[in-house]
């Protein structure tokens, strides 16, 4: 919205005093002349060069319009036969400025991130071919309108913040800019609009172009809106005096007689490829154009357009029939490959109108953030015409990719141009040395190198030739290779581009910024070979301006390497072949100075760098001779020259030192200085670190190919190095190690696979290798070099550790993954292998070659033989293409194209029998041309499909069995598509032509939508889903590796969306299941499901119509859909009415006469359950679905094996040592759980017994603690002043028990026992009055409670089980509950004291199939929702009584329903949160078929980890929060469609925490599989590592001796006998090892951190070591109990008379420790001593028994505390030197953990009766705590004794202990 002093428009060049020119800026030929046509002054640009005649607002780029208005108003004419070219540059909201271009000089749409370029065509009559573009000798003055708010949106996803600059350029005639926030038209006056009271905003009289009587504005002028769908202003015309509505007009065409000079159209966004006509009745529809209005606004024949994410444009008038070009859908074009189509309107004028439809834009990767296009309907004109021509349905999510990780390393360099071309190798360090910058070709890559966490720039489209980051890392620059080149300036720290200029240099070399990043300076190449130097001021650039050029020189030397200097940034140096230069700007000009080299002059230079000591004033030259030039930069003379000499002479066989002396050198390409070093990086592959001296070598790295660049980081602990051969790596000084970060191919990379069973990538490439890379960590596991031969092909063996390769020479390979060698080596072909392809089920391997050979090969076994070889069978002139050979997913069919490239044959891979044989030619028989098949692609079985890629760029779908032509996709890419892949759910397709991939919708059977996705700078080769179907992969320059961001969707097993069998995915009309109407005969066949989230027409309802007379209850429908729906599955149910309900089913009359009463309430129950009806339809008898894995009750107590203590000795408030401070964790158990005000900020949810009220802003908590049990259920009153918790029964009480809170004190107010054993639901009365609770099902009962005395006013025990109850929020006194078979509905009367409930009992009607409904919600009044256990969502009229709708909303069982307003929110145990659109219900309710609408509409669907348990949304249902099963509280925002964890605790019971050195972090294990870090600061999780189907029972964080902070490691032991080692800092699992064979129970690391003890519950204790992975030794002492724990800690050589400095221990089951004493790098073990104990007599808990506890005292090195031995309850000290226990204190129960804390002399004991103790082992003194739900088997303190962590199950607490 504009300022006020903008509003309502802003006259630009008065506000900014245009004829002043002291705020803006003119050059060249600019002057005011008086134009006839307007009779005012106005202003001309004109001149032969648009550049160089201009007028430009502001004065200089450094300041700012700061205009805000959304439209943009041009008024100008263009001047022939010149063209004129208008430059805007807006600021985004996030402070990106982007130029937006309109010219008539422009021949296609160009687009970057940065830069906006629109053609425009100007047209008189007949257009001239010869001079497109160039306005016409009676180009008329223009109105150009633009929305600058939806040109950002829709084509850079970027939101407009104001106008910055303007810049009109010859030639033109300009007569004013104006901005508005209002949408004018300029067409209609304020008279006319007022008189013919026209809803539209007519243009100011200051606006408005001269109109002579008589004449119309559309005869003299051109009104351009652009883009034409955003314009809001013009309304619904004429719809009084009978025309047809418009909504949204697109464009006007000119009914009249009236002449008419030229027309103006901007082109599509793309090239033009077909320039040829289409006939003159299809419609043009180009979302790219402008709106061209030629003709009375009042008298027009309009066309609508629906509201969609890309504007299109049509154009129509009378008598021309509407339809589509170029395909079933405007989006199913290639942007390159638009149909070019004219319209010609019937009339004088004889005009006719130029538009290109659009097909989809190209999404660059920086341009994918989410983001929800507008819904669009089908308008009344357009069903007026019967057409649903602008239906488009949009592709969620978009963008459904994102850029995850990218391997490969290198981009363009023009250094030593006299050589070839090569990659540029070159890195650059960060500040903090954390992290290093690199081009990938077009992509710019920041890899962080502890964690190998990857970050992109993105937006170049060529490959990177030379990069540089200034001193502060706020600026990166970088520049593209293609001539002529283009820099970038980006934001480091966000990414985001900053500014994009062309160079005046034709090809950069190089650049090099200033430390303080001020200055940029450039070296390169003219058009002429010339080198240029190049000075820019970037100081402005982070501030919002621009880089201004300094200077640019041109110079004789030649220049490999330039540096600014970082101590002065006026000064510069320069080295190449033959000198070495000084530079130095000055006064604006750059000025340099050759230093004198004396015998050195001839050298060929290669790099520099300035020395790092602020007092030095040397400059390090290094050369390809071997030459090291210190020169004094100040003096310019050569203070010292070494040379770099071979490790051994020819002579001698000895290797000798390297000395820099006389002789051959070794060639340098590379230096690096810093404070106290100099590394040096040569061709012979040696990276050399050498003191500055360069006395000695320090240390040296070989590598293995040439060197191309070394970089020191600014610590100097880190030495960076690049290869010719695409390897990036770092030499880490302290440690002498040396790790590689990237490695690459160093050529294209022809083809790929994948290993359906492990997460693994080979690809082969033009660089004579087969690499096999890890996808998890980015990394080369395998290289395999061919120099003789280059590989073509590659394919993964299913199941065994082989892939196989096909080469150029016609060979195939086996390869073995376990023994890296050659298996085998086939040659039974004479030509290059084309194709490789293995069935899925590993029987058989099949090859192609380019000799059209065909072999088969049985691979089952290890050694693959050749089976058959037919000959001629292939395509021998078919193009190189991945997908030429195929296998389908049940291994029965193989195609393949041949053996013409016009035919594509099936044949049976066992017996190669030919099945089918396709012509591709002859499919399209209009076509004059022969198609061919490029490619081939099997979709999932069924239904057996084959995708075919032509070359006429489309793809065609057959069916297997009969040949016949199912689908065609055309124009999927400007050119053939050589790849292409299905995902195995056939949800989507992949195509890849050119360097474009895109990702089509492949489910949609009409209006197929695509995203297309850019970053590749050379053509793609192959495209693959990975084997986990959540990423795709695409091959060319590099390997990208993208996330699928599309939530998973559960199928049937078998079944594939989309296929015939299944149901329609998203058709319209899906879903919605409408009653039948027995009195009108309606036979209406609805479908079963409703459609996925689609911004389409909405699916269409069956209406239904009011109550007949008589209001017996019973309802009738008309049908709309008829019965065209039969062939889409299983008939719908219908509903019945009353009067068929007494038909069906006899004993039901009773019911349906109850029904039939209307509005009257019975005064009994219905005198059976209806749970058991005695006659029930068959088609009521539908098999009910398989329960979802994570179904739940409504409240689901976890199994205890322990009870609460019935007494604890709780210390006062004052005294206690101990305070709850968080808890982590949510219990998925219950139901409604939660609760949530937005207004007030009040959240609180459950975590077993406790209530957690916690600020969501701080994340402070408080702890409610009173429950004997776990918590089932919440409720807050509505005047959020009272909280109601209810919990189950108790070892105390049988009743359940439920507590009223005062939420400002968090105070107890109330506490009630209820009846049942555990309450259900709770419910406040609208007026807070009355307290509803419900029973389970074992005693169900409703009670009713009075608020203001807590007395039970009324009890009513329920005959069946009942799964919900609600208030009436719109009606104090009504209540519905809902449960097996019905609805009921209650009635509160109350007469004095005593208040009594009737009940109205309605069966579910038979057509919804639903055994129960599980859930309710009031919605506006009189509506009643019900979601049901089979997925139904029924509406029910309560003041009738009666169900008028159904919906199949999910597939499960749905336990959430939420309603406000006019939308609906459904969550189910499948996991999927649902947003509907319900605005039509009440209309639906009230009129049935003659409802203007009858649509119910998915809005949005979010998939969460388990099954919805609760849920609780804002009144407008944008935000929310919802709980899982699984123990998680989401964060839900509709708006942005995201879900973020709000509270994550483990799903199972947790088994260990372990902490870092630090305190910083905290890991816990459970047996959910999982292994979590969090933060201790916030209590956040940080990381997670999963391993599926196992559990995970021990864990230990490595000591802080092992190394530095950064490489801290986590082990631990799973339920399989694995130990697995994760890095923290990397976020990767490092080390997998098995040394057990039972499952681990305790872990450890030895006290240096490189020897790792683990026990198992056979009662082995193995050593490992951590360097290796080996497994040392087996200690089997303890052999037949389970290890309970171990520890271990560090002692002094000698110390108790043993050697070693380990202490440690192992506790087993059977009451046995032992301690030992160890040297683990010496191989030393000794057993120190023996503890055993009698076994106690009594188990505290049956089948529980009492572990055995033993822990190292941390104040006293030689005590022993053991608890848990022996038969008396007790803990005991032991000591170590005398032998004997010290100390006995005993215990009211049996120990189940044992902690000590470090920091204080504190003894922390958890026991199974819930309870913690904590014992002050000084003064004896002992404190219980209670608060767990559960045993309390894990107490553990930090290290430094501030924090008690305790866990009981899944439940985590944390303590804060005091008095450490």
């Amino acid at each position: 919205m504009a300022r006020a002093w903008q509003h309502p428009f802003l006259s630009v060049f008065r506000h900014f005093k245009v004829d002043e020119w002291k705020r803006s800026a003119k050059e060249g030929d600019v002057a005011t002349v008086m134009d006839k046509t307007l009779k005012c002054t106005v202003y001309r640009v004109r001149g032969s060069v648009s550049a160089s005649n201009y007028i430009q607002l502001p004065r200089t780029g450094t300041q700012s319009l700061g205009l805000t208005g959304r439209y943009l108003y041009v008024l100008f004419r263009p001047l022939p036969p010149r063209h004129f070219v208008i430059h805007l540059d807006v600021f985004t909201e996030d402070s990106q400025v982007i130029r937006v271009s309109f010219s008539s000089l422009f021949k296609e749409f160009k687009s970057t991130a940065t830069w906006l370029q629109f053609p425009f065509i100007c047209e008189a009559g007949t257009p001239r071919k010869d001079a497109a573009g160039v306005p016409p000798t009676g180009a008329r003055w223009t109105c150009l309108q633009l929305d600058l708010h939806d040109l950002l949106l829709v084509y850079l996803n970027r939101r407009y913040g104001h106008l910055k600059s303007i810049r009109l350029c010859a030639s033109l005639l300009v007569r004013n800019l104006y901005t508005s926030d209002l949408c004018f038209d300029p067409a209609v006056t304020a008279p006319e609009a007022r008189r013919a009271k026209l809803p539209v905003t007519p243009m100011p009289r200051e606006m408005a172009f001269p109109v002579p009587k008589g004449q119309s504005w559309h005869d003299r002028y051109v009104h351009i809106r652009f883009p034409s769908d955003s314009s809001k202003g013009v309304s619904t015309l004429g719809q009084k005096n009978g025309s047809l509505p418009e909504a949204g007009l697109s464009a006007l065409c000119s009914t009249g007689s009236a002449a008419l000079s030229s027309t103006a159209a901007f082109l599509g966004h793309v090239p033009r490829l077909l320039p040829h006509s289409a006939p003159f009745n299809k419609p043009t529809q180009d979302s790219m154009s402008p709106e061209v209005q030629m003709h009375d606004p009042a008298a027009s024949c309009r066309v609508p357009s629906a509201p969609r994410p890309l504007p299109e444009i049509s154009m129509s008038c009378e008598r021309l029939e509407v339809s589509s070009v170029g395909g079933p859908s405007g989006r199913g074009q290639e942007p390159s490959a638009w149909a070019e189509a004219t319209d010609k309107c019937v009339n004088s004028t004889n005009v006719h109108v130029s538009a290109h439809e659009l097909a989809v834009v190209p999404v660059a990767p920086e341009d994918v953030a989410p983001h929800e296009p507008p819904c669009r309907e089908q308008s009344g004109q357009q069903a007026a015409l019967g057409k649903n021509r602008f239906q488009q349905r949009s592709f969620l999510p978009d963008p459904i990719l994102r850029l995850k990780g990218v391997i490969g390393f290198g981009g363009h360099s023009t250094r030593w141009v006299r050589r070839p071309m090569r990659l540029l190798a070159c890195a650059l360090w960060t500040k903090d040395g954390a992290a290093v910058v690199y081009p990938c070709h077009a992509v710019i890559v920041m890899l962080h190198v502890d964690t190998r966490q990857q970050r992109f720039f993105l937006g170049h489209t060529d490959k990177v030739s030379a990069l540089a980051l200034d001193g502060s890392n706020s600026l990166l620059a970088s520049a593209q290779a293609r001539a002529p080149s283009m820099l970038r300036l980006w934001d480091f720290q966000t990414g985001a581009c900053l500014s994009l200029f062309r160079s005046p240099v034709h090809v950069v070399c190089s650049l090099s910024f200033s430390d303080s990043g001020a200055l940029l300076c450039g070296t390169g190449k003219d058009r002429h070979g010339r080198t240029v130097v190049v000075a820019w001021d970037t100081a402005q650039v982070g501030r919002g301006g621009e880089a201004v050029l300094l200077t640019k020189v041109h110079t004789d030397a030649d220049i490999q390497a330039f540096k600014v200097a970082f101590f002065d940034e006026t000064r510069m140096a320069s080295c190449g072949r033959g000198g070495v230069r000084l530079w130095r700007l000055r006064r604006g000009g750059l000025r340099s100075c050759a230093v004198d080299l004396g015998e050195h002059h001839a050298l060929e230079f290669t790099d520099l760098a300035f020395g790092q000591d602020l007092d030095s004033c040397t400059l390090y030259v290094c050369g390809r001779s071997g030459h090291i030039l210190e020169i004094d930069h100040q003096h310019m003379a050569v203070q010292r020259a070494r040379r770099l000499l071979p490790t051994q002479t020819p002579s001698g066989p000895l290797p000798k030192r390297q000395t820099f002396s006389s002789g051959p050198g070794i060639a340098i390409s590379s230096l690096s200085v810093s404070q106290v070093t100099c590394a040096v990086g040569s061709e012979d592959g040696y990276l050399r670190l050498w003191p500055l001296d360069f006395s000695s070598v320090l240390l040296e790295a070989e590598h293995e190919g040439p060197i191309s660049s070394v970089c020191v980081s600014p610590d100097g602990l880190r030495v960076l190095s690049t290869t010719s051969s695409g390897h990036l790596g770092f030499l880490d000084v302290p440690s002498r190690e040396y790790s590689v970060l990237m490695r690459s191919h160093t050529a294209l990379v022809l083809a790929l696979a994948t290993k359906c069973r492990q997460e693994h990538l080979a690809t082969v490439s033009q660089d004579h290798t087969v690499r096999v890379w890890d996808l998890v960590t980015l990394q080369q596991l395998y290289d395999f070099t061919s120099p003789k031969e280059a590989p073509r092909a590659v394919a993964f063996h299913p199941t065994q550790p082989t892939f196989f390769c096909g080469f150029s020479g016609g060979a195939v390979c086996s390869f073995s993954l376990e023994a890296t060698e050659v298996l085998v080596e086939h040659r039974c072909h004479r030509g290059a292998v084309t194709g490789l392809a293995t069935s899925p089920d590993g029987s058989f391997l099949f090859s192609s070659c380019s000799r059209g050979s065909l072999a088969q090969y049985d691979c089952a076994a290890t050694q693959c033989r050749v089976l058959r070889v037919a000959a001629n069978v292939v395509c021998q002139d078919s193009l190189m293409s991945p997908n030429a050979l195929v296998v389908s997913g049940d291994s029965r069919l193989l195609a393949f194209v041949g053996p013409s490239k016009y035919t594509v044959t099936i044949m049976d891979t066992a017996s190669l029998d030919e099945l089918l044989r396709v012509d591709i030619s002859a499919l399209d028989g209009t076509s004059s041309r022969l198609d061919s098949a490029v490619a081939v692609c099997f979709g999932p079985a069924p239904p057996g499909h084959l995708l075919v890629s032509t070359s006429s760029n489309t793809v065609v779908v057959l069916d297997t069995t009969s040949g016949r032509m199912v689908r065609e996709l055309s124009g999927v890419h400007p050119t053939a598509c050589p790849s292409l892949a299905l995902s195995r759910d056939g949800r989507f397709l992949l195509t890849a032509a050119d360097r474009a991939i895109k990702v089509w919708d492949y489910l949609m059977q009409a209006n197929l939508g695509c995203q297309v996705y850019i970053g590749h700078s050379e053509p793609v080769q192959a495209v693959a889903f990975s084997p986990n179907q959540q990423q795709l992969l695409s091959v060319g320059d590099a390997i990208f590796l993208w996330d699928i961001l599309a939530p998973n969707e559960r199928l049937p097993p078998g079944s594939v969306r989309g296929s015939p069998g299944a149901p329609p995915a998203c058709e319209a009309g899906p879903g919605m299941r409408q009653l039948e109407d027995t009195v009108s005969g309606a036979d209406g066949l609805p479908r079963w499901q409703v459609p996925v989230p689609s911004q389409a027409s909405p699916p269409r309802l069956g209406p239904c119509a009011g109550l007949p007379e008589g209001g017996d209850g019973a309802f009738s429908v008309s049908d709309d859909e008829g019965p065209s729906e039969e062939s889409h599955g299983p008939k719908g149910l219908r509903q019945a009415s009353g009067s068929a309900l007494l038909v069906k089913e006899a004993d039901r009359v009773v019911d349906a006469a109850c029904g039939a009463a209307g509005d009257s309430w019975g005064l009994s129950m219905p005198p059976h359950p209806c749970g058991q009806p005695s006659a029930q339809s068959p088609r009521r008898a539908r098999a009910q679905p398989a329960a979802h894995p994570d179904s739940c009750e409504p409240f689901m107590s976890q199994g205890k094996a322990s009870s609460l203590a019935k007494s604890v000795s709780s210390p006062p408030a004052s005294s206690e040592r101990l305070h709850l401070k968080a808890v982590v964790g949510y219990s998925g158990n219950g139901r409604a759980n939660v609760v949530w005000r937005p207004d007030t900020g009040f959240f609180a949810y459950t975590c077993g017994r406790l209530v957690v009220v916690e600020d969501l802003h701080s994340g402070a908590q408080q702890h409610w603690l009173g429950h004997p049990e776990e918590i089932s259920t919440l409720a807050l009153s509505h005047d959020a002043q009272v909280l109601a918790s209810a919990s189950g029964h108790s070892s105390t009480a049988s009743c359940g028990q439920i507590r009223l809170w005062e939420v400002p004190g968090g105070s107890c107010r109330q506490l009630i026992s209820h009846r049942d054993p555990t309450v259900r639901a709770l419910a406040f009365s609208p007026d807070d009055r009355l307290l509803i609770t419900l029973g389970y099902d074992g005693d169900c009962t409703l009670a009713l409670w009075s608020m203001s005395t807590y007395e039970l006013l009324s009890s009513t025990r329920l005959p069946e089980p009942v799964h919900g109850v609600a208030f009436n929020p719109w009606h104090a006194g009504e209540l519905a509950c809902v449960g097996q078979g019905a609805i009921t509905l209650w009635l509160l009367q109350q007469r004095g004291a005593d208040v009594s409930l009737q009940v109205h009992r309605e069966r579910i009607p038979e057509e919804v199939r639903a055994g129960k409904l599980t859930s309710l919600c009031y919605g506006a009044m009189p509506l009643l929702y019900c979601g049901s256990d089979t997925g139904q969502v029924c509406v029910w009229d309560t003041h009738a009584c009666r169900c008028f709708l159904a919906w199949e909303a999910d597939n499960s069982e749905i336990g959430v329903l939420l309603c406000s307003g006019v939308r609906l929110v459904s969550g189910s145990d499948s996991g999927r949160l649902r947003l509907w659109a319900v605005e039509a219900m009440l209309e639906l309710r009230r009129k049935g078929s003659g409802a203007r609408s009858s649509s119910v509409f998915m809005e949005r669907e979010l998939t969460l980890d388990g099954a919805i348990v609760s849920a609780v949304f804002h009144d407008s249902m944008d935000m929310g929060v919802a709980g899982s099963v699984a123990g998680t509280l989401w964060y839900i925002n509709w708006a942005e469609g995201t879900s973020t964890h709000l509270i994550s605790g483990h799903r199972s019971k947790v088994n260990e925490v372990a902490f870092s050195p630090s305190e910083s972090h905290c890991a816990t294990c459970s047996d959910d599989g999982s292994v979590r870090v969090w933060s201790l600061a916030s209590m956040e999780l940080v990381i997670q590592f999963q391993v599926l189907n196992q559990s995970c029972l021990c864990l230990a964080w490595s000591p802080p001796s092992c190394g530095r902070p950064e490489q801290q490691q986590v082990a631990a032991g799973y339920s399989d006998g694995t130990l697995r080692v994760f890095s923290i800092s990397r976020t990767a699992m490092e080390l997998k090892m098995r040394p057990h064979l039972a499952a681990l129970t305790a872990i450890a690391f030895s006290a240096d951190g490189q020897t790792i003890l683990s026990g198992d519950k056979d009662g082995l204790v193995a050593v490992s070591r951590l360097c290796t992975g080996m497994t040392l030794r087996v200690l089997s002492d303890q052999r037949g109990a389970p290890i309970s724990t171990i520890q271990s800690t560090s002692k002094e050589d000698g110390d108790f008379g043993v050697e070693g400095t380990d202490l440690w221990l192992a506790a087993s089951g059977d009451q046995r420790v032992s301690i030992w004493a160890s040297d683990w790098p010496q191989g030393h073990c000794e057993l120190m001593d023996w503890l055993s104990f009698p076994a106690p007599a009594l188990m505290e808990a049956p089948g529980c028994p009492v572990p055995s506890l033993a822990a190292f005292c941390p104040w006293d090195g030689a005590l022993l505390v053991c608890a848990g031995l022996g038969v008396h309850r007790e803990v005991i000290f032991y000591s170590l030197r005398h032998k004997q226990v010290v100390e006995k204190i005993p215990l009211p129960f049996f120990a189940v953990s044992l902690s000590l804390s470090p920091g204080a002399r504190l003894m922390a004991i958890g026991f199974a009766e819930c309870v913690l103790r904590l014992v002050d082992c000084t003064s004896g003194a002992v404190q219980d705590f209670a608060g767990h739900n559960d045993s309390v088997r894990l107490c553990r303190f930090t290290p430094a004794g501030r924090l008690l962590f305790t866990a009981a199950h899944r439940e985590i607490l944390v303590w804060d202990v005091t008095g450490c």
